[in-house]
């Protein structure tokens, strides 16, 4: 299956932006912005590439993020990203980005917005995906702060289509955020958070109950609850799984302990995504070639895992039927 992988059409709808910048680029933005990175040389840098919980990877994650400067450097950054999806069979990706983040760097937020949103609005023209953006909030920070900034995005039009959580998940459970999710469903926009990866199964309960979200991110951590697990069949709440993350982030031990074959043997919706690529190890397609290396997934399983990329999107009906019209293409050619 090695040489169709890439070719496989997909969805991506676990990405986040910031975290598609590679060490080249931050080099090269660095460089143009007169940017003194702590690790100044490609060697120094991909050094810091090993992390020991997610924390560690957080640390990296934003001190890189220094190099986003001007609206152009959000729009290389989104561009680079796109460029390398279509690649691996990226045919829609609803992008995550983290404002908060920007915005405590002392960027405007309408820079970050409108570089991103340029890079997206061509997308389909220049790469054939289809997009999405997301803006995902601070979990770490408090609630308040989300709200201020939600309001802020609201007020200036940024083309957003929902928000989500993301960041640091113990110690800051769904709870926290009940006033910030009522208001963004009040705007009409869509509804995710990460939950169950480092945090407890209760986390995914509470992103649904109280949140009310329609997909979760990551929920690997939901095996241990077998309530949980029945519940997630049933409604065939989405699971946006990133394989690679979570062996990066010791949130699994090897990928050979990763409960994603569990999952879909308990009737889960699970699709599979690339997190934060340039730090994991892997784009979409990697993700997929580690999984079918790991545990021999067939043919008629890696579909199963694109269809429910596409079906789990908030892309329009008609663009998930060109997509699934797409994936049978690809399943003929598989016979």
């Amino acid at each position: 299956m090695t040489t169709e992988l890439p070719s496989l059409p997909k969805a991506e709808l676990h990405l986040h932006i910031e975290g598609t910048l590679e060490p080249e680029l931050i080099l090269a933005l660095a460089a143009r912005n007169g940017i003194t990175l702590p690790f100044p040389t490609l060697a120094l840098l991909r050094e810091q590439y090993e992390f020991a919980d997610l924390q560690s990877f957080l640390d990296l994650y934003y001190a890189n993020m220094a190099v986003l400067v001007t609206a152009q450097d959000f729009a290389d950054m989104t561009r680079a990203y796109l460029r390398r999806a279509q690649d691996g069979g990226v045919r829609h990706a609803e992008i995550m980005f983290d404002p908060q983040a920007h915005l405590s760097r002392g960027v405007e937020l309408s820079t970050a917005v409108t570089g991103i949103a340029a890079a997206l609005a061509s997308s389909e023209a220049e790469f054939g995906i289809s997009t999405g953006l997301i803006a995902a909030f601070l979990r770490d920070e408090s609630e308040a702060s989300a709200l201020s900034v939600l309001e802020e995005l609201l007020a200036m039009g940024a083309p957003i289509m929902g928000i989500g959580l993301d960041s640091a998940e113990v110690g800051n459970p769904p709870s926290k955020f009940v006033r910030l999710f009522d208001r963004a469903r009040a705007a009409g926009l869509h509804l995710v958070a990460h939950a169950g990866e480092e945090g407890p199964p209760s986390y995914v309960w509470d992103a649904l109950d109280l949140l009310g979200v329609e997909r979760i991110d990551h929920g690997i951590r939901s095996v241990e609850d077998a309530v949980l697990l029945k519940r997630l069949a049933r409604d065939q709440v989405p699971l946006t799984v990133c394989p690679l993350s979570n062996v990066r982030l010791r949130a699994v031990d090897t990928m050979a302990a990763h409960p994603l074959v569990h999952m879909l043997a308990s009737g889960l919706n699970v699709c599979v995504n690339s997190d934060d690529p340039a730090y994991f190890g892997g784009y979409a397609d990697g993700n997929f070639q580690a999984l079918v290396d790991e545990f021999d997934l067939d043919a008629g399983t890696l579909e199963t895992l694109a269809a429910n990329s596409i079906s789990s999107s908030f892309a329009a009906t008609e663009r998930k039927s060109e997509l699934m019209a797409e994936l049978a293409v690809w399943r003929a050619a598989q016979a």
